[in-house]
């Protein structure tokens, strides 16, 4: 999401970008009460729910971003916005470094995990940027906030023993085998994200070619490789559970569905892989996101190009793949540290 962010301020043109027709979106409460109560703060309050709006519309009608997405930016926005509220902030037009310090303590107080922090910085850094677009701010000093650190957050990944006993979890008695096969195959052979997954169409499954075209962030398409063996689970999957859509290939009904088929949504999906993970008695952080963490630490495990592997998860910034390099030298200090005859303790 911080990628998407950094370019909120993309364009080139200084005039006002703020859409003529806004969008509807869930009005923020106005703050009951204020520390201090004056009503400069409060016409300040209401002056910052606009704005924060106004990005809103700018980041659907611009930007062409998600409905999840955009609830992500609100929230962490909503914490800027309760921030502005306690601290009694008048004018967030006119902020300064020790403000943004202040902040960065208040989300610290939160007891927010280091990456959370960063992205509350990243969607703070591109409103900023949105209102210098606007010509409502000049240069921030939100540029010289730094982030957190992210280094040390290592990615739940699977070995490709575990990965192999995942897939071959479902149970052919269980009525949903064919759909829940289908759909491990398709999330380990593409490394997409779960949102992603559930937005395929049959019309993005070209079988002869074992591509699968992947509608990212940003309404961003890639063109994914499936394999053979998600291939087969995919073509058993439509022919025997359902023949009545198998005949419509490249039309928008929804490659994955339920008993009514309704498409699968996240939580759905979520909890599929977790019914298996369960069953294996594997550790209970493995989710549908263990699936591409895993997916992208053996591909650079087997010499696949840092270059490449970007391009396949469909990041923007290439800063957000080569954490999977720093996974690969947690993966081999580990093994070194367990079979080496001195490798306790070694750094």
């Amino acid at each position: 999401m911080a990628d998407d962010l950094e370019k909120a301020s993309s364009g080139s043109s200084p005039k006002s970008i703020r859409p003529k027709i806004q969008p509807k979106f869930p009005t923020m409460p106005a703050p009951a009460k204020v520390r201090g109560g004056p009503e400069p703060v409060v016409h300040g309050i209401l002056e910052l729910q606009s704005d924060i709006r106004a990005f809103r519309a700018y980041l659907t009608s611009e930007r062409g971003l998600s409905a999840n997405t955009l609830a992500a930016y609100q929230r962490d926005l909503n914490h800027f916005t309760d921030w502005v509220v306690d601290s009694g902030m008048r004018n967030h037009l006119n902020p300064n470094l020790d403000d943004f310090a202040t902040y960065l303590e208040f989300l610290k107080g939160m007891n927010l995990a280091p990456p959370s922090v960063a992205r509350n910085l990243a969607a703070l850094r591109g409103f900023y940027r949105f209102l210098k677009l606007e010509e409502k701010v000049g240069d921030s000093a939100i540029h010289l906030l730094a982030s957190p650190s992210l280094w040390h957050r290592v990615p739940q990944v699977l070995s490709p023993e575990t990965v192999h006993r995942l897939l071959n979890a479902p149970d052919p008695a269980h009525r949903h085998y064919l759909r829940d096969k289908a759909l491990l195959e398709t999330l380990y052979a593409t490394g997409c994200r779960a949102s992603e997954v559930c937005g395929l169409k049959l019309r993005d499954i070209n079988f002869e070619q074992a591509l699968c075209r992947c509608t990212g962030k940003g309404s961003k398409q890639r063109m994914v490789l499936l394999g053979r063996p998600a291939i087969n689970a995919l073509q058993e999957y439509l022919t025997h559970i359902r023949p009545g859509v198998a005949i419509h290939a490249g039309s928008d009904t929804p490659l994955f569905s339920t008993a009514s088929g309704q498409p699968l949504n996240r939580e759905q999906v979520w909890y599929v892989v977790k019914r298996h993970v369960r069953a294996l008695g594997l550790h209970h952080k493995v989710t549908t996101h263990s699936l591409r963490h895993s997916f992208a630490t053996h591909l650079l495990s087997g010499g696949a190009d840092l270059r490449a592997v970007q391009e396949m998860l469909g990041h923007s910034s290439i800063t957000t793949t080569q954490r999977y390099t720093h996974v690969d030298r947690e993966r081999l200090k580990a093994i070194h540290n367990a079979f080496h005859p001195r490798g306790a303790g070694t750094n």
